[in-house]
């Protein structure tokens, strides 16, 4: 496994994110964006949110989520050319321990339809599909900050 360290998401850490996100997670809509989401998780648990670095570049990030109820991970992302490398599975495993400390007792996540890529590394990990419908309602627009 390439060298790499788990660390909370730092301010310095924007644009490797960003570029990140852009090569993971291409036409997101604008409120899965960098400029919309980051700020929005600072705000709430920011101590769940995670950059995975080697050399100092960010490689991966996971975001996590803890209501008292059910924990969620977002975000999960490795580069390109850190994939298959086990650092998706440590971030998950990172992200998890975190959310276990809290008392999280089930961790849920979505995978878009037809990224069986990510479906199989999470089956890998435990995980399984649920027959659930997954639904959701935008409570707003978003405002993106200006340059």
């Amino acid at each position: 496994m390439p060298d790499f360290r788990i660390t909370p998401y730092a301010d310095a850490h924007i644009d490797g994110v960003k570029a990140l996100w852009e090569a993971c997670f291409p036409g997101n809509p604008a409120w899965n964006l960098a400029e919309a989401a980051i700020p929005a998780k600072l705000a709430a648990q920011a101590d769940l949110f995670f950059v995975a670095l080697a050399h100092e570049a960010v490689v991966g990030t996971t975001m996590a989520g803890y209501d008292g109820h059910r924990g969620w991970l977002y975000y999960v992302a490795v580069h390109p050319d850190h994939q298959r490398t086990g650092l998706a599975k440590a971030m998950v495993a990172h992200a998890e321990a975190a959310l276990q400390a809290l008392g999280c007792v089930k961790v849920n996540l979505q995978v878009r339809a037809g990224n069986e890529q990510a479906v199989s590394l999470y089956r890998q990990l435990g995980y399984s599909e649920e027959e659930m419908v997954s639904m959701g309602k935008r409570l707003g627009e978003i405002n993106l900050p200006v340059d």
